[in-house]
């Protein structure tokens, strides 16, 4: 699969890495993909992020992954569901951090592992981003597999990066259309080597 990349994907992916590591992550998660995401610059998916108004509000975006870890990895749809049967996430959260200090239910807190050089593996649900780019790809016909697929991706996968992105207004058909026009683009259109 990772021979279908092109340059500002595989870029992406090695700045996915760097943003785990800068963190102390011991793993590469769907945040660092994001987040290394809004630091390339000049393809497709540069022009959609900035279309979108996301390189701006890094910080709130950051603000929201934290919060989201905060919550032991909980989306919004699960707290509001949870809600509905009457538990309250919030107070679950504060009463386990009164008792076991901040961020207590965060998922990567105390978990922290030094691999052996510099190795940091990606979690399940990076692997399925990567993953679900190839089929983004393959649905519209493209034979490579570039950043803008994998930013597709991530607003495809429920959980807390489509949450952020979605409260910023990066859903799915907003970055569809951002990157394709209001058509969505026509499939097969402009196929790159990968490289």
């Amino acid at each position: 699969m990772f021979e279908r990349f092109t340059r500002g994907a595989r870029a992406t992916v090695k700045g996915a890495v760097a943003e785990a590591e800068r963190a102390g992550a011991g793993s590469v998660t769907e945040e660092h993909l994001l987040l290394a995401l809004l630091e390339q610059e000049g393809g497709r998916a540069a022009f959609a992020v900035t279309a979108l108004g996301l390189h701006d509000r890094r910080a709130s975006l950051e603000a929201s992954f934290a919060e989201a870890r905060r919550r032991g990895g909980l989306t919004r749809a699960d707290t509001d569901a949870l809600a509905g049967i009457g538990i309250d996430v919030g107070a679950i959260v504060s009463h386990v951090e009164g008792t076991h200090g901040e961020g207590a239910l965060d998922p990567d807190r105390g978990g922290r592992r030094w691999w052996r050089s510099g190795h940091r593996p990606f979690t399940p649900g990076a692997k399925t981003v990567l993953e679900n780019s190839l089929r983004v790809a393959l649905g519209r016909g493209d034979r490579f597999i570039g950043e803008e697929h994998l930013l597709l991706a991530l607003t495809a996968k429920p959980g807390s990066v489509a949450d952020a992105l979605a409260e910023h207004g990066a859903t799915y058909t907003a970055v569809q259309r951002a990157l394709y026009g209001s058509d969505g683009g026509a499939a097969g259109q402009g196929h790159a080597q990968a490289g």
